[in-house]
């Protein structure tokens, strides 16, 4: 080594929030993710600096993932808010903003961050207790029997995606195909060990949105015009279609033997051998009353010749994504050999035929039980496509959650605002006992709660983008929006339709105030109302359990990081 250069000793850092930079950046942050939330929210484009792949998006597991943090503590509340995304797929813009804007709401009031910390803990729990709680005026029970609530909840995250470009009719047909899609993958039978199948996306980019479309079972791409129509297949004497499912390659390519020593006689060649041995295998399969075989790899064109002549449809280069899906609905198991199998490996389908979305081809296997199905997902370029796709696994891991826990709270800033004003009517109306048992004074409650709250409403006040005002109603405690361009002191009545949800109108006397900015509003006499409705057309409505783990991830990372008394960084 010509030189060796000296170690650094590590950097420490003591109270690490102080510090102007902290502030600015966590300022940055804020600013980025608050811009990007909700229905109107604002695009960002995302690359590396030296070129290459730019990512256009609004979505928080695409923003993360591309947005370069360098601070530690930054550090901590991306990683926190991604491994809820990672989790729950959904409210990762709501985690991240109400966790910036808690920390900077808790740290300005002056208070030790070990008493900060305990008031904001048993607001958390007076939260999540509330939010699970029957008497919850905010929370929406979900029947799988009426459709019209799980449309609202996949049109709720379609609609709030502006990156995916696309129109209200198209939300409407996508928001049809999500819900079917995922009623294919949902077991007919319920059984103890019951497991949810699975939708395979096929991606058509450069094509209209309104031409995607859901098929039970699987397309199976192939670049071959190999199949005559109308298709001819082996079937059994019960009129279904056996099927084996190959993991091996079946080119005949020696690359694809073991590692060792072949001892091979004078005059023997291993080519022929293994295509010798691959027509035996056809011949098994044929006698066996294989219909369709399915090769992960690539097979050999003089097996399939021979395949085809004895009406077997073979479809190779299925890949690796496409071999659990493929087992799943026809019950065949991979084989891993060509010298030795079972049949007991057999699996069925009860038809197969052929399908052309030009300039591609496609064959359909039609399963017997349908648990697993394709979604034929269109749209008009690349990028749109892109985010489309991010758009569509939320919203079918929103309805996966949905059906273990089936809820769903007000979206539309409703639910933020609703908590505030229960928090505050709860805060004003605790016993002095309450005080002693947290160990703080009722003053630092107070000015803790108006701080929690503050933070909550911000989060409502982020989805206006057009200097609009916010207001929130002092009867059900729900969030509306005024266009810009009107006085405050104009008649609010005449300026909304409905609340943020949907579920309120303008015709009842409300009594609205603005969001301030400041820590400080009026009470409820009374804790906020029901609203006279529980389901509603075109209802906002936010993923329960995702909402509730984004709610406890913001407040205890936001605890971790008011706690950080210094910080240890390697130089090195």
């Amino acid at each position: 080594m010509s030189r060796v250069e000296a170690k650094k000793p590590s950097l420490y850092i003591s109270e690490p929030l102080s510090k102007d930079i902290v502030h600015r950046s966590l300022s940055v942050l804020s600013g980025i993710l608050k811009s990007c939330y909700g229905p109107t929210g604002r695009l960002k484009q995302l690359h590396n600096g030296v070129g290459g792949y730019v990512c256009t998006t609004s979505q928080s597991s695409a923003v993360l993932r591309c947005l370069s943090v360098s601070h530690p503590v930054l550090k901590v509340l991306t990683a926190s808010v991604q491994n809820h995304v990672s989790r729950f797929s959904d409210c990762g813009l709501f985690t991240a903003i109400l966790c910036c804007s808690l920390i900077e709401n808790l740290k300005s009031i002056n208070i030790l961050p070990c008493t900060v910390i305990k008031i904001s803990k048993h607001l958390l729990s007076l939260c999540i207790d509330y939010l699970q709680s029957e008497a919850c005026a905010c929370r929406v029970p979900v029947d799988f029997s009426n459709l019209e609530t799980l449309f609202c909840l996949v049109r709720s995250v379609l609609a709030s995606k502006p990156a995916c470009m696309l129109r209200k009719t198209e939300v409407d047909h996508l928001t049809r195909l999500t819900v079917k899609a995922f009623l294919l993958t949902v077991p007919c039978h319920v059984e103890t060990n019951a497991v949810l199948g699975k939708c395979v996306i096929v991606p058509m980019k450069g094509r209209r949105v309104a031409d995607s479309t859901v098929f039970p079972g699987l397309l199976l791409e192939t670049t071959e015009n190999q199949f005559p129509k109308p298709l001819s297949v082996k079937r059994t004497s019960s009129d279904v279609i056996k099927v084996a499912l190959f993991c091996v390659s079946m080119s005949g390519d020696l690359s694809d033997l073991d590692e060792g020593v072949v001892i091979v006689h004078h005059g023997i060649s291993l080519e022929m051998s293994e295509l010798d041995q691959l027509l035996n295998v056809g011949k098994q399969l044929v006698n066996d009353g294989i219909g369709l075989i399915a090769c992960q790899k690539v097979i050999h064109p003089s097996l399939k010749q021979y395949l085809k002549e004895n009406h077997v449809v073979t479809v190779d280069r299925v890949g690796l994504p496409m071999m659990e899906p493929l087992s799943q609905m026809t019950g065949a198991l991979p084989i891993a050999s060509i010298h030795d199998f079972s049949p007991s490996c057999y699996g069925s389908l009860k038809d197969i035929c052929t399908v052309s979305f030009a300039p591609k081809r496609f064959v359909h296997l039609i399963p017997n039980d349908t648990l697993v199905c394709s979604l034929m997902l269109c749209n008009r370029n690349e990028t749109t496509w892109d985010e489309l796709k991010r758009a569509y696994e939320t919203a079918e891991h929103v309805l996966q959650l949905t059906l273990k826990e089936p809820l769903a709270l007000l979206g539309g800033g409703c639910t933020e605002t609703h908590l505030a004003s229960y928090i505050r009517h709860k805060s004003h109306d605790l016993p002095a006992g309450s005080f002693k048992a947290i160990d703080c004074s009722e003053t630092q409650f107070q000015l803790v709660a108006d701080a929690f709250c503050h933070s909550l409403e911000s989060v409502a006040s982020s989805l206006k983008h057009d200097d609009g005002d916010v207001f929130t109603d002092m009867v059900y405690g729900h969030c509306w929006l005024v266009p810009s361009g009107f006085s405050s002191v104009s008649n609010w009545s005449d300026l909304v339709s409905k609340c943020g949800c949907g579920i309120n109108n303008n015709t009842q006397n409300l009594n609205w105030r603005v969001l301030q900015s400041q820590f400080s509003a009026p009470v409820l006499q009374s804790c906020p109302k029901e609203p006279p409705v529980k389901a509603a057309d075109f209802l906002t409505l936010d993923c329960f359990a995702a909402k509730c783990s984004g709610l406890q991830v913001a407040v205890e990372t936001a605890n971790l990081i008011l706690d950080l008394s210094c910080i240890i960084e390697d130089q090195n």
